[in-house]
């Protein structure tokens, strides 16, 4: 009986999908497909220094090409679907990543979750799919975030309406996946949930803060006179929610 062992399995598999990704030249497939078995299994260092020593290629030949952009939310969508089973959630989360030095591209300052502040380095945000039946969730795409100094890139435009942004610029893929969406509670912000609830098909789950102020709207008969008319009917409690107004959908 003949078997294949795991490492040419993969090489099936990434040529499959290369080819499938008529955009890119030959050249760029065998390279994509070289530096994605070199990079399982390289050890040590993952430098270009350290590619030039174990691949088949010389160092500038990959730093070269690594100027080069590649489709990789293409290339995981395909991978996803031969791998997944099918159902499906898109997750959305930031991640702080430590960078000293003063010449590295958006070097600023970002949130460390594991630090609880704000700390020079670098971000990048980190979109996967989760495989609700395998339990584990598959990578899609990490974007860099713009340069911010404790939130803020620039007037008027602050790290949140960044990630609302790529996101809105990804849904018709990330939508294709999955139309749930599934992000921590900082996201819990006006400039995050109505641009991506006005322009695009995700139903966001998203936990709120502790804090959060909750009011049922008014939707009764409206008062003749003057003055502003009722907006809100009463505050909601939510260990004792008017179910009423909040249903559960089968």
């Amino acid at each position: 009986m003949k078997t294949t062992d795991a490492f040419t399995r993969g090489q099936n598999l990434i040529s499959t999908i290369l080819k499938q990704m008529g955009e890119i030249t030959k050249w760029q497939r065998e390279f994509i497909s070289k530096i994605f078995l070199l990079c399982i299994g390289m050890e040590g260092r993952f430098n270009f220094l350290q590619m030039g020593r174990e691949g088949e290629y010389h160092e500038q030949t990959y730093r070269n090409n690594f100027e080069r952009e590649f489709d990789f939310m293409t290339f995981n969508s395909h991978l996803i679907d031969q791998i997944s089973s099918g159902e499906l959630i898109i997750a959305f989360d930031p991640s702080y990543i430590t960078k000293s030095g003063k010449k590295t591209k958006d070097l600023g300052y970002f949130f460390s979750g594991t630090a609880g502040m704000y700390k020079k380095g670098l971000e990048i945000g980190g979109i996967a799919a989760i495989d609700t039946k395998q339990n584990t969730a598959y990578h899609l795409e990490a974007i860099q975030s713009p340069s911010a100094k404790k939130g803020t890139i620039k007037k008027d435009y602050t790290l949140v309406d960044h990630y609302a942004k790529i996101l809105i610029q990804r849904a018709p893929i990330l939508t294709q996946k999955s139309k749930i969406l599934v992000v921590d509670g900082y996201f819990a912000k006006g400039n995050f949930i109505n641009p991506l609830d006005a322009q695009t098909d995700f139903t966001i789950i998203c936990r709120l803060r502790d804090d959060a102020n909750l009011m049922y709207i008014y939707n009764g008969p409206k008062s003749k006179g003057k003055g502003r008319p009722k907006k809100y009917q009463g505050k909601v409690n939510t260990k004792n929610i008017d179910k009423r107004i909040f249903k559960k959908k089968i």
